[in-house]
């Protein structure tokens, strides 16, 4: 009896660091479902929708944490990678969300910079002092000639 019990333990604690190996090795597997599938789709489903346009602020943001996750996880920073890549796939998401709505109501879009209005610097009333006297100009000279 005492030899099935010493066994029984010997194989439970085998089944424990079998389970802690395999756990161990999950984070590339994580990391490929995560960003290598959910994220960038999501991103590519922005891009369609053509969030880069409609939605800046949240295009940038979700194409900005993908670019992170893929740089940290060669460093087999996979719990970082997946988190970035979790916060990829929201942003794209947003991202997509404010596309659709942007593209079917023009008054949801983003200001636009409009070409037929002129930059505020370049009324006639403002005028900027050259870096340098145009030449021929007259200037005093710093010390006199000897």
């Amino acid at each position: 009896m005492a030899r099935r019990v010493c066994r029984l333990r010997i194989l439970h604690l085998m089944l424990v660091q079998v389970l802690a190996g395999v756990l161990a090795g999950c984070g590339p597997i994580v990391y490929v479902s995560e960003v290598t599938r959910h994220a960038s789709d999501a991103v590519d489903a922005a891009r369609a929708a053509h969030a880069d346009k409609y939605s800046p602020y949240w295009w940038t943001r979700a194409t900005q944490y993908l670019a992170r996750a893929r740089e940290i996880a060669p460093y087999a920073d996979f719990q970082g990678a997946n988190r970035f890549g979790r916060l990829a796939t929201e942003a794209a998401n947003r991202a997509t969300e404010e596309a659709q709505i942007a593209e079917k109501d023009p008054s949801k879009r983003p200001l636009e910079d409009h070409p037929d209005t002129a930059p505020a610097k370049d009324s006639p009333g403002s005028h900027v002092a050259p870096a340098k006297e145009p030449p021929g100009s007259r200037v005093a000279p710093a010390k006199d000639a000897p």
